[in-house]
């Protein structure tokens, strides 16, 4: 049977939870199988670089792979490909060659659009955070740039503040904590991922500030904060969705077809007038199509 080796992160995004979730129910209706490789410390570059190792030397059909840094692990990359194993790169994008497709979605696209959501929500004019991920993260640099070029068309928005809360829920409350103790005025938050956003609002509903929250995925728990009304919008980046065709684009390798070098998919921005296509578990939300994401 086809075995395939998929690479996540960690254990503690929900975003990469739907990740391994993708790439399994794709091997499943195409009779191949997943070898998952996470690193036990969230993002670690030396665990990944031992796990691509002991991987390489399992010998898997093909590795599918999100590097845990965009340039630390780039010696392992090359000696994924020495060794003659097909690579397949999702989610963030690699500084390597050696990919033979790319799956993902336009972060900075996402970031421009969320924002001229929220800045629109605030009729132009207002004190915004951002909250952003690690300082290494690719994805989270781009949104952020986003970010700030959408204040092009919004002369009267101003960024306040930038705190880093690490792409996490926990980081991000602390950082949220010490935004409030500094005693930072602010309308509203665009945090580059949702769990972030969940952990500020989870420090900013205690304090009783009020506050409009934008964030990024589409989990089901940012889904939820939508439907109450305690979050006011996110991306549907999809991560499940970019982990099924990542996993399918390496089995159609191995079967011999031609693919794109690159597969980009849409991004939507999801609030309280469309939540309802989102409002379920990961294990509930339907598949995409290979023909519907490369046309």
């Amino acid at each position: 049977m086809t075995t395939l080796a998929i690479f996540t992160k960690n254990r503690s995004n929900p975003a990469y939870a739907a990740a391994r979730l993708g790439a399994d129910r794709t091997t499943q209706r195409l009779d191949a199988q997943t070898v998952h490789y996470v690193p036990e410390k969230p993002d670690d570059v030396g665990e990944q670089i031992a796990l691509i190792d002991a991987a390489i030397h399992e010998r898997p059909d093909a590795v599918v792979l999100v590097p845990v840094h965009p340039t630390a692990i780039n010696a392992a990359i090359g000696r994924i490909v020495a060794a003659g194993i097909p690579l397949i790169g999702f989610l963030n994008a690699y500084t390597e060659a050696g990919p033979i497709v790319y799956v993902g979605a336009d972060d900075y696209a996402i970031g421009l659009k969320v924002a001229t959501y929220l800045y629109e929500h605030l009729d132009g004019r207002g004190d915004v955070v951002i909250l952003e991920g690690a300082a290494h993260s690719v994805t989270s640099g781009a949104r952020v740039r986003g970010f700030r070029d959408a204040l092009k068309h919004f002369p009267s928005i101003r960024i306040v503040a930038t705190v880093c809360g690490d792409y996490l829920r926990e980081p991000a409350k602390r950082a949220t904590a010490e935004l409030l103790k500094s005693g930072a005025r602010f309308d509203a938050m665009l945090a580059a991922n949702d769990d972030m956003a969940l952990g500020a609002i989870d420090v900013l509903e205690p304090a009783g500030r009020k506050c409009a929250v934008v964030g990024v995925n589409a989990i089901p728990d940012a889904i939820t904060a939508i439907r109450e009304g305690r979050l006011l919008a996110t991306a549907d980046f999809n991560a499940m969705k970019i982990s099924e065709i990542a996993t399918e684009a390496a089995i159609r390798h191995l079967r011999g077809e031609a693919l794109p070098r690159e597969i980009i998919l849409p991004v939507d921005v999801v609030d309280r007038t469309n939540y309802a296509a989102w409002d379920k578990p990961f294990e509930q939300r339907e598949s995409i199509r290979w023909e519907d994401a490369v046309k």
